[in-house]
């Protein structure tokens, strides 16, 4: 089993974090672990990211990393703030042989057959679906997953805590990604933890 594979497996849903105050990133991966969710994206969209990601690390228990990440110099960010895996919305060819070279475990995003490809071209199997929803939702998953029979995803986008079973009944699917588990604004730990729980329960 590949590092990236071993993280997608880890829990059926990746909490998609967009981090604006700092001071809540240490006790929002107290809650999303206490409830059973150590994988955690944490996205490059706000300027405390980064100092969010070294805050979430020091949480026993926690595998954090970095999403929203688009090109090499980002990638270097990520890494040297000590995140443990990487999170792309897309494939392109500069930043696919950046995370390879780096040895982190990486998931780009695709959305059609062609960027499955490119990816494994460079040796990658293990894909973000994105944005999942949008891109046409569960069919449009299956038809791709169809010609490509040992890639895997992670599909991420507009997926709900209704919809999340129905995208992980699908034999494609190791785990999806989700923002619904720890919303933005005033944090709740209670809810967010126990959102956590009902989320590490869904089966795959």
């Amino acid at each position: 089993m590949s590092p990236i594979e071993a993280i997608m497996r880890a829990a059926p849903v990746i909490p998609v974090l967009v981090i604006e105050d700092l001071g809540q990133a240490r006790p929002l991966a107290e809650a999303l672990v206490a409830g059973g969710l150590r994988v955690i994206e944490v996205t490059l969209r706000t300027p405390v990211a980064l100092d969010a990601i070294r805050a979430m690390k020091q949480v026993p228990g926690a595998i954090v990393g970095a999403g929203t990440v688009t090109n090499p110099a980002q990638l270097g960010a990520a890494l040297g703030a000590g995140s443990e895996f990487i999170v792309s919305p897309g494939l392109t060819e500069p930043l696919g042989r950046a995370a390879i070279a780096s040895g982190a475990p990486f998931l780009p995003g695709v959305a059609t057959a062609s960027d499955i490809m490119r990816g494994l071209d460079m040796g990658l199997a293990r894909f973000k679906f994105f944005p999942a929803t949008a891109a046409g939702g569960i069919p449009a998953l299956k038809a791709l997953a169809a010609p490509f029979g040992d890639v895997r995803f992670c599909p991420t986008g507009g997926i709900s805590e209704a919809t999340a079973p129905d995208w992980l009944a699908l034999e494609a699917v190791l785990c999806v990604g989700g923002s619904w588990v720890a919303p933005q604004g005033p944090l709740d730990r209670a809810a967010v933890t126990e959102a956590a729980r009902r989320a590490s329960a869904l089966a795959r």
